[in-house]
């Protein structure tokens, strides 16, 4: 972890807070270098404040059984993190782990309390953040438990390309490890490989390491049942 000057124009609390509340910002806030690889904090750690992505994309898992882990959801540029862990908890009920070199700004406990009387449309929009967070939740609660595995790799697929988009040559902008695939479909890495191959096969699905390419959607999509 890496301690670097803020920037103040490039953050979801800057972006939803009053012009006169960003001096006391750039006092209170602290903007951190994270490596591909290196966890931004720990589930079980004390909540401490909360974190705001800049640059560079992050996956938020809990543990998941002996050694595992699934993945709740992928976080970039913009989006929020740490907000789990405010509530009657003082610990972090999940982890965030950098997917790529990323950037993040920090702001503890009792700024962030300020901030939201200080500013309500920064209130407005965390609100916003975790109702549509609860939303997501609970369909990917329905659909680990009602969809079967295939179903589940290609939404997760899609999911990744909606929050991530692709590249000039058709490819997933995140380079993105089976194991991770796995993990955010709540399945193994055996099974989505043997599907990647079943899909590479049929010309539906085109890889090159960890870059993923879809050249049929709408076959892909097919695998979508309840």
């Amino acid at each position: 972890m890496q301690k670097e000057d803020c920037l103040l124009d490039r953050c979801f609390l800057c972006k939803h807070s009053l012009p006169a509340w960003k001096s006391l910002i750039e006092l209170k806030k602290t903007t951190f270098s994270f490596k591909k690889g290196k966890k931004i904090f720990q589930e079980g750690e004390p909540v401490k404040g909360i974190f705001f992505i800049y640059e560079g994309s992050v996956k938020v898992t809990m543990n998941w059984g002996e050694q595992k882990e699934l993945i709740l959801r992928f976080a970039k540029a913009g989006d929020v993190l740490g907000h789990r862990g405010f509530g009657g908890d003082p610990f972090y009920p999940i982890s965030a782990t950098a997917l790529e070199d990323c950037k993040v700004c920090f702001i503890d406990n009792s700024f962030l309390e300020a901030s939201l009387i200080a500013n309500p449309a920064l209130s407005n929009q965390l609100m916003q953040v975790f109702a549509q967070e609860l939303q997501k939740a609970e369909k990917r609660m329905r659909d680990l438990v009602h969809m079967e595995v295939k179903g589940r790799i290609v939404l997760a697929l899609f999911e990744i390309i909606d929050a991530f988009g692709t590249d000039e040559n058709g490819y997933i902008s995140l380079q993105i490890s089976r194991q991770d695939i796995a993990s955010y479909a709540g399945t193994t890495y055996e099974t989505v490989f043997k599907f990647f191959t079943e899909l590479t096969g049929k010309g539906i699905l085109s890889t090159s390491g960890k870059s993923i390419k879809i050249n049929d959607p709408k076959a892909l999509q097919s695998f979508i049942k309840y």
